[in-house]
């Protein structure tokens, strides 16, 4: 198998996309709202679909998704990793990552995933930012009264 030979500015690329799942983790994990929802587009979609919850459009449906989240849960760790990231032009690109959530509600039950999540990415004004995520469960959640 050949590796294909890749530029510099699309490694700096490829690392910034992946950021933006770091940076939205360590959001959720110390509950700054502000900090998860930066790498997400104005105009994104948040698809829970799959994991049985709804999915939500736009800044504002998913800040109050995860209001949600802030609120019920007491502690919590998301892990990302396997990232793919394949560019359509200059400015999309889509992609593949694993989550590992783990936590703990506000009554002590488990919450835990195993999931994947298929992106798609935009350059912006202000850098590349999530333009859509769907999160399907790779195992069965443990989403005790989430």
């Amino acid at each position: 198998m050949t590796i294909p030979t890749v530029s510099t500015d699309r490694i700096a690329d490829i690392e910034e996309i992946r950021m933006l799942s770091a940076r939205y983790a360590r959001g959720l994990d110390r509950f700054d709202m502000d900090a998860l929802m930066e790498p997400y587009a104005d105009d994104a979609v948040f698809d829970a679909g799959p994991m049985g919850l709804e999915s939500y459009a736009g800044a504002r449906a998913i800040r109050e998704f995860f209001q949600h989240n802030q609120d019920v849960m007491a502690d919590q760790m998301h892990l990302f990793g396997n990232f793919i990231v394949e560019f359509d032009s200059d400015d999309l690109a889509r992609g593949t990552n694993y989550l590992l959530q783990d936590g703990h509600n506000n009554d002590g039950a488990t919450v835990r995933c195993y999931c994947m999540n298929e992106d798609t990415y935009r350059r912006t004004a202000d850098g590349w930012r999530i333009a859509s995520r769907r999160i399907s469960p790779l195992m069965p959640p443990q989403l005790d009264a989430y």
